[in-house]
């Protein structure tokens, strides 16, 4: 996945860079580094995932 942003007549390299950053952050790339830093094992992902789902159901039934 590859992000091509290129400079638009009268637009600084701040308004560039920040259009850059937006799209980077929306992809959802930083994300997907993140993940792969760091081994993490099957059993603590399953932890994860039932945790989420256990606080999903809450907040659900809370409101």
């Amino acid at each position: 996945m590859s992000i091509t942003v290129s400079k638009k007549s009268g637009e600084s390299k701040e308004e560039l860079i920040f259009r850059f950053r937006k799209l980077f952050l929306e992809a959802g790339i930083m994300d997907k580094i993140r993940e792969k830093a760091a081994y993490i094992s099957p059993s603590r992902r399953r932890y994860e995932k039932k945790k989420a789902q256990e606080s999903l159901k809450r907040r659900v039934t809370h409101e």
